[in-house]
């Protein structure tokens, strides 16, 4: 049997894969032209990626006992030396970055799969190894399309990632969207089913994202990458595939005000 740990640790290498190869075939301008994040270049995505496995594999150590926790100023030192990069250096030190802390995660044993908990460093306790894997799939899923969208406006997630990311939204990385969405910004609640999945995103005095079967009162119809494009701010008008819609009680651009971005 395949564990939630198992596979969220092989989208992982899939999403490494294609950051390496994105790496591999970007020019020089496209490195410093705009991504998919509205105040970033493609390298500073890069960077962000780059300096981001660092401190996972960090926080990864010291949840596994190889390592002693980081001290309260690693991640800005860590910042630091990352933002002072070349370009050139942001794009393949990432990929060396990311590389070094999925072939940690594929050398746990099945126990550990089961077993392991580790605080990201951003929580009240720790969490179980496939919500921290799951954690780190989110940021290189939606950052991955910031610097493949860079040279290719129709840039998706994969499929395959994206089931990943939806199965940990509708379960322990439920809190994700309290983080980051204004439910406030649409004027009545709602909840809007995502044709062809069992998903919902419910607005309501939060936002979250749910599989439970409650009653829709709008639909988005679309592929599910796309849905979450939509929940991260990267669903703007330039980079939504045809024929999505969004009908019932709430438009499709209500919940671009919901969803932002970051």
């Amino acid at each position: 049997m395949t564990t939630f740990a198992v596979r969220t640790i092989a989208a992982l290498r899939a999403e490494h894969d294609g950051l390496a190869s994105a790496g591999a075939a970007i020019s020089p301008a496209l490195l410093k032209g705009p991504s998919g994040a509205a105040e970033w270049t493609v390298a500073q995505v890069f960077s962000h990626l780059g300096s981001g496995a660092e401190i996972t594999l960090a926080a990864f150590r010291a949840g596994t006992g190889e390592a002693p926790a980081p001290g309260p100023d690693f991640n800005q030192r860590v910042w630091d030396r990352w933002n002072a990069l070349s370009p050139e250096a942001q794009a393949a030190g990432a990929v060396e970055s990311d590389a070094a802390l999925v072939a940690a995660l594929e050398a746990l044993t099945p126990e550990q799969h089961e077993t392991l908990a580790i605080n990201p460093g951003f929580l009240p306790q720790p969490v179980p190894l496939a919500s921290f894997a799951g954690i780190r799939l989110s940021e290189t899923v939606h950052h991955g399309w910031d610097i493949r969208v860079g040279a290719d406006p129709a840039a998706a997630l994969s499929a395959e990632s994206a089931a990943v990311l939806a199965e940990h939204l509708s379960g322990g990385l439920s809190f994700f969207l309290g983080f980051i969405a204004k439910p406030e910004a649409v004027r009545e609640p709602a909840v809007v089913e995502i044709s062809g999945t069992p998903y919902r995103i419910v607005l309501d005095e939060r936002a979250h994202f749910t599989a439970e079967p409650t009653t829709a009162t709008a639909t988005f119809a679309g592929p599910l990458e796309a849905a979450l494009r939509l929940i991260v701010g990267r669903l703007s008008p330039a980079h939504t595939p045809a024929g999505v819609e969004v009908t019932g009680n709430v438009s499709l651009d209500d919940l671009r005000r919901v969803f932002p971005g970051f």
